[in-house]
């Protein structure tokens, strides 16, 4: 298995209390993806998750991004959170249609799961079976219930990632369940704020280090853009593994 990389970055580039505190202040809102791209590899888009962005939206995130980057794509919450993952196979393939515009750049499709969602092998079955082939799926459950090994086992079936979340109610096992790895970073001191040590970054670097050999990808999304804290920690933790 050939592995391609490390893909470290955040969750999300568009914020507007990160000006100053890593875009410049007189750069202008349209380039700031341009911009963060010529600093990292990799961004995970959040906004999907609350509403389907246009088809030109998929197309100028690909335009405006070198080769080689990649995106992670939240997939939309009327799927895990309405939908609560049952008859999906109509939207997953409406949300897929806008996702394969960014062509070659289609890192994984994320799916999180609300908290209130309780393992259910069956529906989890039922839902993995219409993914489409191709594609690189990753699930954050946030109901502890779901880590257990007969509900990771479903996933490595389908070879379907488990996302290792760092989160500060709910932290998952990790779980390597596909050819790739693929972790969020919630925050150290809360839901999605508090600069993660470097002690705590060294210890997932070198968990990630052993791991990477037999993978073809790993994945790490920073999501505590609280004062940019995120963009500090993915560069400290891409430095740890690339050194």
């Amino acid at each position: 298995m050939s592995f391609r990389g490390y893909f470290v970055g955040t969750s999300g580039y568009h914020y507007r209390h990160w000006r100053e505190r890593f875009y410049p202040r007189s750069l202008p809102a349209r380039e700031w993806l341009a911009y963060y791209a010529e600093r990292f590899t990799t961004v995970e888009l959040n906004n999907p998750f609350y509403r389907l962005p246009s088809e030109a939206a998929f197309r100028a995130w690909r335009e405006q991004t070198p080769p080689g980057f990649r995106f992670a794509v939240k997939a939309s919450r009327f799927i895990t959170h309405l939908k609560r993952l049952r008859d999906a196979q109509a939207p997953v393939a409406t949300f897929m249609q806008r996702a394969r515009l960014l062509g070659e750049k289609l890192g994984p499709v994320l799916y999180q799961l609300p908290p209130s969602l309780q393992r259910d092998d069956q529906r989890l079955r039922d839902f993995l079976a219409v993914l489409p082939a191709g594609v690189e799926h990753v699930i954050e459950f946030r109901h502890s219930s779901w880590f257990d090994e007969s509900a990771l086992d479903l996933l490595r079936e389908r070879g379907v990632g488990f996302c290792v979340a760092d989160h500060p109610t709910a932290p998952a096992p990790f779980a390597i369940t596909a050819s790739f790895a693929y972790l969020r970073f919630h925050g150290s001191q809360g839901a999605y704020q508090g600069s993660y040590g470097d002690e705590d970054l060294r210890v997932w670097a070198s968990r990630l280090r052993l791991v990477a050999p037999r993978l073809k990808a790993v994945y790490a999304y920073f999501n505590n853009d609280a004062y940019a804290a995120a963009v500090g920690d993915a560069r400290r933790l891409r430095a740890m593994l690339e050194s």
